[in-house]
C-alpha cells in the first residue's frame, strides 16, 4: 500500500467520543507527504486521570480548543479517498465513528486498516506488539509515545514497511 492516512486519537475519558486529539499522517506513494495535529475540545470534556496520566492532556490544554466538526473540516480533505491506517485500528475507528455521531455528522465509511494486525502476522517473535516495540522493529524511533501525532508518525512508518 502506497498510499494512505496514518491517524491515531488520544482521549480525555473512557468514552469513544471524547476524543481530544488527533494526529495524521499523509503517505502518497510510500513517502510522508503531509501530516497534521490538532487538539481537540473533547465531547463529554471532562478528564478521567489515567488518560491524562497516558498523555499529560488536560481540559486546560483543551478549552480553548476547536470541536471535533472544526478541526474534520480541515482534516477530511487530507484524507479523502485514502485508506486509514491505524495501530489497533478498532480503538482509533471507534473514536471517529463516536465523534461522527455525537455531533450528528455523516460517516463517510472510511476503510481502516490495522497495523497492530499486521504486526502480528508479519512479526509474530517480538516480545509484544504494542506501537513503541512495533514501531523499533521497523527502523522507526518512537520519542513522544501518546503524542497523537507521534504515533500517527510511527503508524505509518510501520504500514511503509508491513503493509
Amino acid at each position: 500500500m502506497d498510499n494512505f492516512a496514518a491517524i491515531d486519537f488520544e482521549t480525555a475519558n473512557f468514552e469513544r467520543g471524547s476524543a481530544c486529539s488527533v494526529g495524521i499522517v499523509v503517505v502518497r506513494d510510500g513517502k510522508v507527504a503531509e501530516t497534521f495535529y490538532s487538539l481537540i475540545k473533547p465531547e463529554p470534556n471532562y478528564y478521567n486521570y489515567w488518560c491524562t496520566r497516558v498523555h499529560g492532556l488536560t481540559r486546560k490544554d483543551t478549552d480553548n480548543a476547536p470541536i471535533f466538526p472544526e478541526v474534520w473540516a480541515k482534516a477530511a480533505p487530507l484524507v479523502e479517498g485514502l485508506p486509514l491506517v491505524a495501530h489497533n485500528s478498532p480503538f482509533d475507528e471507534g473514536c471517529l465513528k463516536s465523534v461522527f455521531r455525537i455531533y450528528q455528522m455523516d460517516y463517510p465509511d472510511y476503510r481502516f486498516y490495522d497495523t497492530l494486525k499486521a504486526s502480528r502476522k508479519k512479526l509474530p517473535d517480538l516480545e509484544n506488539h504494542q506501537l513503541h516495540t512495533v514501531s523499533a522493529a521497523c527502523g522507526y524511533n518512537l520519542e513522544s509515545h501518546h503524542h497523537a501525532l507521534a504515533d500517527a508518525e510511527a503508524c505509518a512508518a510501520i504500514a511503509i514497511k508491513l503493509l
